[in-house]
């Protein structure tokens, strides 16, 4: 690690150190007599410079994505990539911060590449590859594709042409969770600052692509630093469209965070309030305008002269005919480019999501009852094994779905880029005449019902757990609504469709339900999609819904979760729902009493009673009063914010049959235990900022 000291500092430092080492030569001050050590300074001090001088940054991790099929193992193809990867760390040492090799024997070719940060040393770079080129294989274990990114280096390998092509996927964000005082002077200064840099990596004197720079924020003692880079083997104009949508992706992850970072395989940028995070670098110069010849102390002869008459008519005409040529050309060749652009990624985002159908159904023992997890509305979910050993649950939609199979696979295509830590991960579809399936990653614990709802299994979640849980749930339906590509409203959220990953991380599932079942999506529909006891008032008796609607079902959620009790709306006399009890504990201020009551004595009551003050306030009769999901994540990163008086919920009393309708059921409920494949959350690439990742 590199040490935060100035050569001042340093000299001080190694001065009191190093006499320290030598008693028998410290310098004592007795009156004006001083016993030198300067011979022996001078020698432990060059030696200590020298080990200074070989310090590097230490790689830290950052995220990977895995992709490709599998090859078995001691095979041609994990031959070829043991040369691939040792020719990249053998070449790092020499490289000017990229290189790209290609393997090939017997027909089987890999392609690998590793890109360093402009700023490191040609041996932090080594460093960092030869970290990257052992980790990936424990990331990705005989997989035939594979990118892993660190804080100073990335690495990447396929069984496909990988060279030369700007890909924009997949696509990492990690952002630090802390909000700045002042969001638009922030975002604008940021996107200036972000701006330049990618004009000056993109089309600056230097061929390695890369800007680093910084710009003051409210003070000269505030700065926002920012980084951007390209993989030097696409062209300029690829590294900017690259750029440029790393930089509109900014809002997506990390709109008003002090900072945040967005990895594509061919471009990357971060930023960071001030942190410095990258070395000190020189910027280059702009490219300098074609100098001017000096002017001539006397005119220079006439080189050519203008002839008048026809002459004059067949040059114009000349000239005219080349500006339309050129033109003509210049939109050919934009027409092919969008065509190429557009259409093309499309093609093959489609042909990776879909499965083979005769692959499912062997998956799943032909969906066979011994692997049912579970049904609802939406059809029955299954239990699958692929090839390669990964477990997937498969959803059998009913054949009800309204929609043809283009339609289908659009919709498909939308849904599963709606990816967040938080949210299900929808791996792909299959189709076969009628059949329409929906492949899922497997979660091995089950759905949060199993688990709070048990008097003997909620034990296993103390309040640090359930608290991670809301804030989880608070985040993905944040994304839903506002982050994401597609505005989403749940309609069903409940806590049988918040699936627990094998850390016990919430992830919703069933959205995106909506459009794949053309259901109504206009503000009023007469098709109620959703479960009695979550729904809000406005949809249940008038079929009026919005993101409020969602909002309200977090709210119940929210109130379960704290108290282990479940929203039932048919009740036995003289007992009361889960909102009156818990509006009825606020207005007598007996808030504590909703708690579970195997959280008393091991939880923070400040964070409990504020879970209860947000619960109630999502549950408010009148829709404005609710906050949006940006109000409540607000609420839960600032414990500074003061928190509104909320108003009475809404009480109803339904029959015993409304209370058990639900259109949709958790895919996972009855889950046995096992693997998953669900990756470990990437951690933060830098001290400053606290990681909240997931890919698009």
């Amino acid at each position: 690690m590199m040490l935060g000291l100035d050569s001042r500092e340093l000299s001080e430092l190694m001065d009191e150190q190093l006499c320290s080492l030598a008693p028998e030569s410290r310098i004592h001050l007795v009156g004006e007599e001083t016993i030198d050590c300067t011979g022996l300074l001078f020698l432990l001090s060059s030696s200590l410079l020298w080990l200074f001088s070989q310090s590097t940054l230490q790689p830290n991790f950052a995220a990977n994505s895995c992709s490709g099929t599998n090859y078995t193992a001691n095979s041609k193809s994990q031959t070829n990539l043991n040369h691939l990867l040792s020719s990249l760390f053998s070449n790092a040492i020499n490289s000017t911060g990229f290189y790209n090799t290609t393997i090939t024997q017997n027909s089987n070719t890999v392609y690998g590449l590793f890109l360093c940060r402009g700023d490191i040393t040609s041996q932090e770079c080594q460093n960092c590859v030869n970290m990257a080129s052992k980790d990936i294989t424990q990331l990705c274990p005989n997989q035939t594709g594979a990118i892993v990114w660190y804080d100073i280096c990335m690495l990447r390998y396929s069984d496909q042409f990988i060279f030369s092509t700007m890909q924009e996927n997949p696509t990492w964000y990690l952002w630090n969770v802390n909000y700045v005082s002042n969001p638009v002077q922030f975002n604008q200064t940021l996107a200036d600052l972000m701006n330049g840099l990618v004009n000056q990596a993109a089309f600056g004197s230097s061929t390695r692509m890369f800007a680093a720079g910084s710009v003051n924020y409210t003070s000269s003692f505030e700065k926002i630093h920012g980084l951007v880079q390209c993989t030097p083997d696409i062209s300029q104009n690829d590294c900017y469209r690259c750029l440029v949508k790393a930089v509109a992706n900014i809002p997506n992850c990390c709109n008003a965070k002090q900072g945040g970072r967005v990895l594509m395989p061919s471009c990357n940028l971060r930023f960071e309030l001030n942190d410095p995070f990258y070395e000190s670098i020189a910027t280059p110069p702009p490219p300098s305008p074609p100098s001017t010849p000096p002017p001539l102390s006397s005119p220079p002869p006439a080189i050519s002269t203008v002839t008048q008459g026809k002459g004059n008519n067949l040059s114009t005409i000349v000239i005219i005919i080349i500006v339309v040529a050129i033109i003509a050309v210049i939109l050919v060749s934009a027409v092919f480019i969008w065509f190429f652009i557009r259409r093309k990624p499309k093609i093959e985002i489609e042909q990776s999501l879909q499965f083979d159908f005769n692959t499912i159904r062997a998956a799943t023992d032909n969906f066979s009852d011994m692997n049912k997890l579970g049904q609802g509305g939406f059809g029955a979910v299954y239990k699958g094994k692929l090839l390669n050993g990964q477990e997937v649950a498969v959803k059998r939609l009913s054949r009800d779905s309204g929609q043809g199979e283009l339609e289908f696979k659009n919709e498909v295509v939308l849904v599963a880029k709606l990816q967040h830590r938080n949210l299900v991960r929808l791996l792909g579809f299959s189709l076969q005449g009628e059949e329409k399936l929906l492949i899922y990653e497997f979660l091995p614990n089950a759905s949060l019902d199993h688990f709070i709802f048990d008097p003997i299994k909620r034990t296993q979640l103390d309040w640090e757990k359930r608290h991670k849980i809301i804030r989880g749930i608070a985040r993905g339906l944040l994304y839903l609504h506002e982050d994401s590509r597609l505005r989403i409203i749940h309609r069903d959220l409940k806590a049988s469709n918040v699936l627990l990953d094998e850390e016990m991380n919430p992830k919703i599932s069933d959205f995106g339900m909506a459009r794949l079942f053309v259901v109504d999506q206009t503000e009023n529909t007469s098709r109620i999609v959703g479960t009695y006891g979550y729904m809000a008032p406005e949809y249940a008796l008038h079929g009026f819904f919005s993101v409020k609607s969602d909002v309200f079902s977090f709210g119940v959620l929210l109130l379960e979760i704290v108290s282990g009790r479940k929203n039932s709306f048919y009740q036995l006399e003289q007992t009361e729902d889960l909102l009156c009890s818990g509006w009825r504990n606020w207005r007598d201020n007996t808030v504590l009493e909703l708690m579970d009551t195997t959280l008393r004595g091991n939880c923070s009551i400040n964070e409990v009673m504020r879970c209860i003050h947000i619960g109630l306030l999502c549950v408010q009769e009148n829709v404005a009063d609710r906050p949006t999901m940006a109000s409540v994540d607000l609420m839960f990163n600032s414990s500074s914010v003061t928190l509104p008086i909320p108003s009475a919920p809404s009480f109803f009393v339904h029959n015993r049959n409304e209370a058990n309708k639900s259109s949709s059921e958790n895919y996972l409920q009855g889950t046995e235990s096992g693997s998953s494949t669900t990756k470990p959350t990437p951690r933060s690439t830098n001290d400053a900022s606290i990681t909240e990742l997931f890919p698009r």
